[in-house]
């Protein structure tokens, strides 16, 4: 049986093992403790990945590779330089997040929010590499993640509410025609306000696009996908969050049951959206349901990947298996911030399910 590592990323704003405010409440099963702990007694090799909170997909995916190979951050010569920042980052020789990385490792790589989109682009960097990388820096000083030729070590891929073709949470801000000021109790007025300055891409930060709220922009998330690719021989699985409820005149708000207050601002505004971003796409009522960042239709699937509706015992590699939309908001499957919620069945049989794949 082929010894698989589950490796599991945080999303925006995010934390994991390497940081210390994992030990006081963990990003995976705030609510209801630790979730590796949980998964690794029950025999499954779990660990939680620590990348850059507001940092581009780029950059968190050398980062996750430096803490698979245990090596330091390398984020490539010819990218430090276009965008204005340190080519090396936090050395992790001596104490890698996993026990090999050789061609005889098989990582599952599960992405929360925008970590989906880090570990779809790492596959991709694995497989194929960058040649803008490798025509820029001498073979001996290009990092391996560069060279490519590792696709083979990535058993799955899995996508968790993540903005997989971008969220309106960021584009409907830049649409004159649409108007942001709503009225909403106080209570969820603070709580947004709070969200927002934790979410909100830091001024000092660097380029604008070596961020994460520039690679949610829905026109950048599709430039995005036209580069990363399908790896035919991984199998792929993802699930959308959804705690919108739809009204009489078509626009959703959000189910207070199920919604944390932080989420309701931008839950109402994504309900009611529909628009253009800044680039022309047309954004449709189709992109209203959503969790409170994402929306449904965005998390459910890359547009141009192939993809079927999971099917327990019809599943097949290259092609995204879309789970059932998850009934909750955007944090349930972490556990909840406030609103309880357990999402350790659901872990528990996505991993059976996985590892009797192979």
């Amino acid at each position: 049986m082929t010894h698989l590592q589950f490796i599991f990323c945080h999303g925006l704003s995010g934390w994991g093992e390497y940081d210390r405010k994992y030990q006081r409440r963990p990003y995976w099963g705030m609510q209801t403790g630790d979730l590796m702990a949980h998964l690794r007694k029950l025999g499954y090799d779990c660990r939680a990945a620590s990348v850059a909170p507001h940092g581009s997909a780029w950059d968190r995916a050398c980062e996750l590779y430096a803490q698979l190979a245990g090596t330091r951050v390398d984020y490539g010569r010819r990218h430090a330089e276009e965008y204005g920042h340190p080519r090396y980052g936090t050395d992790y020789t001596g104490r890698p997040l996993i026990r090999q990385w050789n061609d005889d490792t098989r990582v599952v790589l599960l992405g929360h929010s925008f970590g989906g989109v880090t570990v779809r682009l790492l596959s991709q960097l694995l497989s194929e590499g960058d040649e803008g990388e490798r025509e820029y820096t001498h073979p001996l000083d290009t990092s391996p993640l560069f060279m490519g030729g590792m696709g083979e070590r990535v058993a799955a891929i899995v996508t968790l509410a993540a903005p997989s073709n971008g969220t309106v949470a960021y584009d409907m801000y830049f649409d004159p025609d649409f108007d942001t000021n709503i009225r909403l109790p106080l209570k969820y007025a603070v709580l947004a306000k709070i969200m927002s300055l934790s979410t909100k891409d830091k001024k000092d930060s660097g380029d604008p696009r070596d961020r994460a709220g520039y690679d949610m922009e829905i026109d950048n998330a599709a430039r995005l996908n036209e580069r990363i690719r399908i790896l035919p021989h991984a199998y792929y699985f993802s699930v959308a969050c959804d705690s919108s409820v739809e009204q009489e005149d078509g626009t959703y708000l959000p189910d207070p049951a199920k919604t944390e207050g932080m989420f309701f601002r931008a839950s109402t505004l994504m309900g009611k959206y529909k628009g253009k971003t800044r680039e022309g796409t047309i954004i449709d009522e189709s992109w209203r349901p959503n969790d409170g960042l994402v929306n449904v239709i965005s998390a459910r699937a890359p547009f141009n990947d192939p993809q079927t509706v999971f099917e327990k015992n019809h599943i097949e590699p290259g092609v995204w298996n879309v789970l059932p939309d998850y009934d909750g908001d955007h944090g349930s499957l972490q556990g909840g911030f406030t609103i309880v919620h357990d999402p350790r069945p659901f872990y528990e049989e996505l991993l059976a399910v996985i590892s009797g794949l192979f």
